[in-house]
């Protein structure tokens, strides 16, 4: 059942993850672990999640979601509220089922996620971020219908990110670290609830840009706060204004940190991305490896988990270009 605002937290179960993994096997891509190269330590892995139809990890928690939709709920037709990567995964999830979508987009969203979000079949209204922040926490829209998805705080939504972690396992098993970025927090709830049910050693960390890092000023404080300097910046795809209570509880126990690196260091690694892995990376996506580089986590084996890679090519060359060392 997806969660609600009544619903207790509750641990992802290894069960549910294994559930999810057969359900959204037909479609997802298992997408390759493949070493950094060029940097003998940290021993860096890439977990290749730019790979998936949508260019995010966000197809594995949307497939699985709209999937567990009861067929009178699936047959109201889904929304949900997004920056681009959750969207297009309602949208794929929903158009494979027959369903309308419509995504209420943060209108600070790239035009190329707006543009991809369309080609899928959804209904696009735009809206502010915190508009979009308040009706994330509100479950609700003003002049939305359908059966809501959660982009990250849903159970069936986290399971299926979690797929990706079980993944992370079978190809390399003895890995130390495992760094996600944050968001919301589905995706590193989902892959730490998968990593630590079979090697509770792992250590699991968040990266942050530093225009808007809610998480590590909430570990500061002890409690789920609001990033007072946020700021919007090409990574559009990671860090928010405040860190939902809810996603606080469902983290606790299972991230070891957060990691803020700079805006410059987020470049470079785009640029290594690029040059080492010809690997195009959004902001997002690389800021686990700007973490891995920073010397902060240890030596590893360590695996970046390369959330997306939907970035508009202007946007990604001027990044690699002040990227430039």
């Amino acid at each position: 059942m997806s969660a609600n605002l009544d619903a207790p937290v509750a641990p992802i179960t290894i069960d549910a993850i294994e559930g999810a993994r057969a359900r959204i096997a037909g479609t997802i891509v298992r997408t390759p672990l493949l070493e950094l190269q060029g940097t003998s330590r940290p021993k860096i892995f890439l977990k290749l999640e730019n790979l998936q139809p949508i260019n995010s990890f966000k197809l594995r928690g949307a497939a699985n979601a709209v999937a567990m939709l009861d067929p009178e709920k699936r047959a109201r037709g889904v929304w949900t509220i997004s920056a681009g990567n959750a969207g297009q995964g309602v949208a794929y999830a929903a158009r494979a089922a027959g369903v309308p979508c419509t995504v209420v987009a943060i209108e600070l969203a790239p035009e190329t996620k707006i543009a991809r979000m369309r080609a899928l079949g959804a209904k696009i209204v735009k809206a502010t971020w915190d508009a979009c922040w308040e009706g994330l926490e509100r479950r609700t829209f003003p002049g939305i219908e359908g059966t809501f998805v959660h982009p990250f705080d849903d159970d069936n939504f986290i399971a299926g990110n979690a797929t990706a972690g079980l993944e992370i396992l079978k190809d390399l098993p003895d890995v130390a670290t495992v760094i996600t970025a944050l968001g919301g927090g589905g995706l590193v709830t989902g892959v730490a609830s998968a990593v630590r049910a079979k090697k509770p050693n792992v250590r699991v960390f968040v990266a942050e840009p530093e225009t808007a890092a809610p998480y590590a000023r909430s570990l500061q404080l002890g409690k789920p706060s609001a990033f007072e300097e946020w700021q919007p910046s090409f990574v559009d795809g990671a860090g928010g204004k405040s860190i939902f209570p809810r996603m606080w509880e469902r983290m606790r126990g299972l991230v070891d940190g957060s990691i803020v690196v700079t805006l410059d260091e987020t470049r470079r690694a785009m640029r290594l991305l690029a040059e080492r892995s010809r690997v195009i990376a959004e902001g997002a996506g690389a800021l686990p490896v700007a973490a891995a580089l920073s010397g902060k986590v240890g030596d590893g084996p360590i695996v970046a988990v390369i959330s997306g890679g939907n970035i508009d090519l202007a946007t990604f060359s001027e990044a690699i270009e002040q990227g430039a060392v």
